[in-house]
């Protein structure tokens, strides 16, 4: 009897998944000739060819299959999420730990999976059309220092479940946990029968891993959630990009809203993990009629307000000028609001949510992301005031932006004016991708540069088409 290529794989990798299961916890190294530890390797290129070898295998697995080895990578994220959780903040000083521990069980259950992938038919007096979905190969990801695990969790599941495997480049501040999280990935995905190194990252990334990453020739889509210069970088190679790009949301609140409601709303969904998603409440335009009563509201649920000139002093201390633009410095990202307060001589609490004040519409704060617990507040003469500086705000980005009004038409024209991707009306923002807090699926990948908006298992496959002319129709 003769065997393929494929079928050899196949039995070899059965035979060493029997011995795992039956030697307890024996340590084995699973990469190809050695090179690497449970989808962990020193080298880029042997991280690839790993996966596209884990691709030929995983290729020909059912739908059925794929959803149990992702089923296996849901129960790993909430097996092992305060373990996670508190390396993150550990290894990358940003955050807290029960936000993050909430963020991989958000990522284990909100993830969408292979459902997304329905066959569509059409039956007529020509015969049968049948579309399906098919993987595009090896996937290579980038993935950000600001939730690097539930990024990867989201990822690994939304990706697989369309057929693909993925070699990633992780961020270098979270290379341990990123690297942890794909070995324990990789052991719970075997032991649910799947192929050795279905996922796999470099030990040590770096810009030229990265470079490795995005020309090799076995990478057939790029998928980057990164800041914007990996995202550019990501351009300039001839393939199909699927890009998380920067955010600057912006909150409008009218004369009409409910203001206990939007300080309440916002308050929960700005200071989650320290404001470091790209999805949350960057600054807060007010009309001014109701300023002093939502400065009141936003203090009564437990933010700390600073006057006009602390604003500045922070910004001094926190905000670094990197040629026209201005970026907050590494030591201030993610950071809980005392610690910012300290920075200016006040102490807090670790307990406050967030630290306020404002600003006028052009104050550093304002212009740029500055992922942190400090939001600026911006008094505007009235809603179409508003309207406009908001839209300044979010700079065309076209990611994010909310709205608190009891005004439908009001509420209709903003969302069509500032044209984003998510829309929030009366709500934090996280609430718009979906999970835990609002509706529909959630993705950590909301992909704005390429339109693909938050992201589901569709977006990393492809559409294929067979016919059958007169023939196959039943009715």
């Amino acid at each position: 009897m003769e065997i393929n290529e494929v079928e050899l794989r196949e039995l070899v990798q059965n035979i060493v998944r029997n011995v795992i299961s039956q030697s307890g916890n024996v340590k084995v190294n699973t990469a190809n000739n050695g090179k690497g530890n449970w989808g962990v390797f020193d080298d880029m290129d042997d991280a690839v060819e790993a996966a596209h070898e884990a691709f030929l295998l995983f290729k020909e697995r059912s739908v059925q299959c794929r959803k149990k080895i992702i089923d296996a990578v849901r129960q790993m994220a909430l097996d092992h999420k305060e373990e996670l959780a508190g390396m993150t903040v550990e290894e990358t000083k940003m955050g807290r730990v029960n936000h993050k521990t909430a963020k991989f069980v958000n990522a284990a259950k909100n993830s969408p999976g292979v459902e997304y992938l329905q066959p569509t038919a059409w039956s007529g007096k020509n015969g049968l059309a049948l579309d399906e979905y098919v993987p595009f190969g090896v996937i290579g990801n980038i993935t950000p220092s600001t939730h690097p695990g539930p990024t990867m969790i989201n990822n690994i599941i939304i990706q697989l479940a369309g057929g693909n495997t993925i070699a990633f480049n992780p961020h270098p501040s979270a290379r341990r946990v990123n690297a942890k999280v794909i070995q324990l990935a990789n052991k719970y995905m075997v032991e649910a029968g799947a192929p050795m190194n279905c996922v796999t990252c470099v030990a040590e990334p770096t810009l030229e891993t990265a470079k490795i990453l995005f020309g090799h020739k076995k990478v057939e889509l790029l998928s980057i959630t990164g800041g914007p210069q990996v995202v550019d970088l990501a351009m300039t190679y001839p393939k199909k990009v699927i890009a998380a790009g920067p955010g600057n949301p912006p909150v409008l609140i009218d004369e009409t809203a409910d203001l206990k409601l939007a300080a309440t709303e916002i308050t929960q969904s700005a200071s989650y993990d320290n404001n470091v998603l790209c999805i949350a409440e960057k600054e807060i335009f007010v009309v001014e009629s109701v300023f002093e009563s939502f400065m009141k509201e936003m203090a009564n649920v437990g933010n700390y307000r600073l006057t006009s000139e602390q604003m500045d002093q922070l910004a001094k201390k926190a905000l670094e000028l990197h040629g026209k633009h201005w970026l907050i410095g590494r030591d201030f990202v993610g950071r809980n609001a005392n610690v910012l307060a300290k920075a200016i001589g006040i102490e807090l609490s670790e307990d406050v949510p967030l630290l306020i004040g404002e600003t006028d519409r052009n104050h550093p704060w304002v212009v740029a992301e500055q992922m942190t617990s400090c939001i600026p507040v911006i008094k505007v003469k009235d809603f179409e005031d508003g309207l406009q500086a908001a839209l300044i705000a979010e700079h065309g980005f076209k990611h994010t932006a909310s709205i608190f009004t009891k005004d439908i038409n009001r509420a209709t024209r903003y969302t069509r004016v500032t044209d984003c991707d998510v829309n929030v009306i009366n709500g934090g923002t996280l609430r718009g991708d979906g999970g835990d807090g609002g509706e529909g699926y959630f993705s950590h990948t909301i992909a704005t540069p390429t339109g693909e908006g938050i992201c589901t298992p569709l977006n990393f496959v492809r559409k294929r088409r067979i016919m059958t002319h007169n023939a196959l129709r039943f009715v």
